[in-house]
């Protein structure tokens, strides 16, 4: 069954992507070292859906083509309130890096390290505190990033899983 990319492609909302990092890379073979580059890239739509990826390739625009690919495949979702920023604090962890993520008042504005403000921005989460802990390899930081936003659940999610109302488990009196 044949598919209409241009059709295709209209279905899908504009997202933005947004290069993290570059890396030049070697492997070595029997007549010397070989080199490629790596691209880590976010996409998001500014509205909540968010993705990471990686390509790689001996020129800098195929990598970072690949890496837009790869993050459209590894798209999801984040819980946001609506002051368009997070549901509750999370730290999250990728091999050695950790991200303290914690949400922030109405003007507080996105405070983050370069390689998770990429994130948090184009997951369209405006007012945020970040804080990377252990690595600095920006790679493990953006991952780290990604799995606290994975993670986060909203209050409607957590209210569902106790199996009560949100008014329940926040103790507010119920409207009748």
């Amino acid at each position: 069954m044949a598919r209409n990319n241009r059709q295709d492609n209209a279905a899908v909302p504009e997202l933005e992507e947004r290069v993290v990092y570059i890396n030049r890379v070697s492997k070595v073979v029997k007549g010397g070292r070989r080199f490629a580059l790596t691209a880590l890239v976010v996409v998001g739509d500014g509205n909540g859906r968010v993705g990471v990826g990686m390509g790689k390739s001996q020129e800098v625009p195929i990598a970072i083509k690949k890496g837009v690919e790869d993050a459209k495949k590894n798209m999801f979702t984040v819980p946001l309130t609506p002051e368009k920023t997070l549901p509750h604090d999370i730290i999250g962890e990728y091999g050695a890096g950790r991200v303290l993520i914690k949400p922030a008042t109405p003007g507080t504005g996105v405070i983050a390290g370069g390689a998770a403000r990429a994130v948090m921005e184009l997951a369209g989460v405006t007012d945020v505190l970040t804080k990377s802990l252990g690595t600095d390899n920006i790679m493990n930081v953006v991952k780290a990033t990604a799995e606290g936003l994975k993670n986060m659940q909203s209050p409607e999610q957590v209210a569902e899983r106790r199996g009560m109302s949100v008014a329940q488990m926040f103790g507010w009196k119920e409207k009748k």
